[in-house]
């Protein structure tokens, strides 16, 4: 059995945690963007201790994202696997020299215990960002987020998953109207910023099947953007109710789900 769990997600930190339990189980985390102590706390809410861990991947450079990764990997002897841009981008941070680092790359599969992990690629402001595709051999969880624009590459990777974590960071129209600055406003929005629910459900439509078990909102702005706006995106590509997309939130994260049946 595959599942996963949210510790958070949103612009103050995020961490998926992924599990498998086929013969010996693996959990992973993919990104660490909280402190250590929180990263513990919030794991402990999942029923997790860190020592349960097998490996944390990290998908870029910025902070919410890449937090305490190497910290937390280095104190509890856990593997991190990241890109060779990111690597570069990081290799600065506290704990980076005492972790035991990997490098990936885009479109190279390698496994984790009971884990088979597919990096891409994504257009982003970062050095050289990747997403995730993970499986356990039969069921398949896809996570995008942190990404511009749609592109052909990206919804031919997530072609055929059961369940999918989608970004839904911003609603277009409350990007205009806010009071970020107009720098910001272009980096959010621009084709190397983050998704607009329109985008999202325009991707969604793409890969959505028969067989698509949990779709889960995450990366969602607080000044930007809000559950009913980003679920009835989702829904509407779905031909489902609102009610039936999932949403990761910031502080809460989301409880186990199954990623197939």
């Amino acid at each position: 059995m595959m599942r996963f769990a949210f510790l958070g997600s949103g612009s103050e930190g995020n961490s998926l945690l992924v599990e498998s339990r086929e013969g010996t189980t693996t959990r992973i985390l993919l990104d660490c963007g909280f402190g250590i102590r929180e990263t513990a706390r919030r794991l402990e809410r999942l029923g997790v201790t860190p020592d349960q861990l097998d490996a944390v991947l990290v998908t870029h450079e910025h902070g919410d994202h890449v937090g305490s990764a190497y910290a937390f990997a280095a104190r509890h002897g856990l593997t991190v696997h990241t890109s060779h841009g990111t690597w570069l981008a990081t290799c600065h941070l506290r704990g980076a020299n005492a972790a035991d680092v990997r490098v990936c790359a885009a479109d190279h599969v390698f496994s984790i215990g009971g884990l088979q992990v597919l990096p891409y690629t994504v257009p982003h402001d970062a050095r050289e960002p990747l997403q995730f595709v993970l499986s356990d051999g039969e069921a398949r969880l896809g996570v995008l987020t942190d990404i511009g624009m749609e592109t052909p590459y990206v919804t031919a990777r997530l072609s055929g998953v059961d369940s999918l974590v989608l970004e839904c960071n911003h609603d277009r129209e409350m990007l205009r109207n806010s009071v970020y600055p107009a720098s910001l406003k272009r980096r959010i929005g621009g084709d190397f910023g983050h998704l607009a629910n329109e985008v999202a459900a325009s991707i969604l439509a793409q890969v959505a099947h028969g067989g698509l078990n949990r779709v889960v909102a995450a990366h969602l702005s607080k000044q930007n953007n809000t559950v009913e706006l980003a679920t009835a995106a989702l829904a509407s590509a779905l031909g489902a109710l609102p009610s039936d997309v999932l949403v990761a939130d910031q502080e809460a994260g989301l409880d186990w789900q199954s990623v197939r049946g």
